[in-house]
């Protein structure tokens, strides 16, 4: 799977149940990333993306459904995507940076130092004048 999340500058995800993936021009830029493919989210997600043509699969285990090439957006860190779960079953992960930092109660824990970062692009948000996309790939030595 390839999965998905927003973070700040410190790499906080969520403060009291309000997540960091509330900017239109990031998800129109997941979903054009994602193209056929399915994307998988958990249902609390659904009105970010109920309006766009995305192929969405809507499930509250769907961390367990999303195959090979299928994408998930987390906004929140699930118990069950621990760092051996990530190595077993991801195979990209992308972040989008907001340029600031929030006050938050959940953070990204994955160490980043097993990635490679392989591509990196910057553009305007709705809500924010820079976002930075990080895609990342395991890197040779842990797959």
């Amino acid at each position: 799977m390839k999965l998905i999340a927003c973070v700040d500058d410190k790499m906080g995800m969520m403060f009291h149940r309000r997540r960091q993936s509330r900017d239109r021009a990031v998800i129109e830029n997941i979903v054009n990333m994602c193209g056929d493919a399915r994307l998988w989210i958990a249902p609390e997600s659904e009105p970010l993306l109920k309006e766009t043509d995305a192929s969405l699969g809507i499930a509250e285990d769907f961390l367990n459904r999303a195959g090979e090439g299928e994408y998930c957006l987390v906004e929140t860190w699930p118990e069950q995507l621990s760092e051996r779960f990530c190595e077993e079953y991801v195979e990209t992960l992308i972040l989008y940076h907001w340029n600031r930092s929030y006050p938050a109660d959940q953070f990204f824990p994955l160490d980043l130092q097993r990635w490679q970062l392989n591509t990196a692009e910057e553009f305007a948000g709705t809500s924010h004048e820079h976002i930075r996309k990080e895609i990342y790939d395991k890197k040779a030595e842990e797959r």
